[in-house]
């Protein structure tokens, strides 16, 4: 599992809104994909209050057709 960060619950969110997809919508997607998350979950990561399986995370990336990073995109690191 990857430790929520609230940046990466935005990314997510923004991909989301960018890929026209409702939450709904989006887990059924991934649910076709193999992933068991339901709506109220996927709700939980997106809003940094949950975490997310790498696995979900694999399964996204198939859906967005995005790099990586762009779950990353301004997580930073505290040193």
């Amino acid at each position: 599992m990857i430790i929520q960060d609230s940046r990466f619950g935005d990314n997510l969110l923004r991909l989301r809104k960018i890929s026209g997809l409702s939450q709904y919508k989006l887990v059924a997607k991934m649910q076709l994909l193999g992933s068991n998350m339901s709506r109220s979950t996927y709700a939980k990561i997106e809003a940094g209050d949950r975490n997310i399986k790498i696995t979900d995370l694999v399964i996204l990336q198939k859906i967005y057709k995005v790099d990586y990073a762009e779950f990353f995109e301004g997580v930073e690191v505290e040193e």
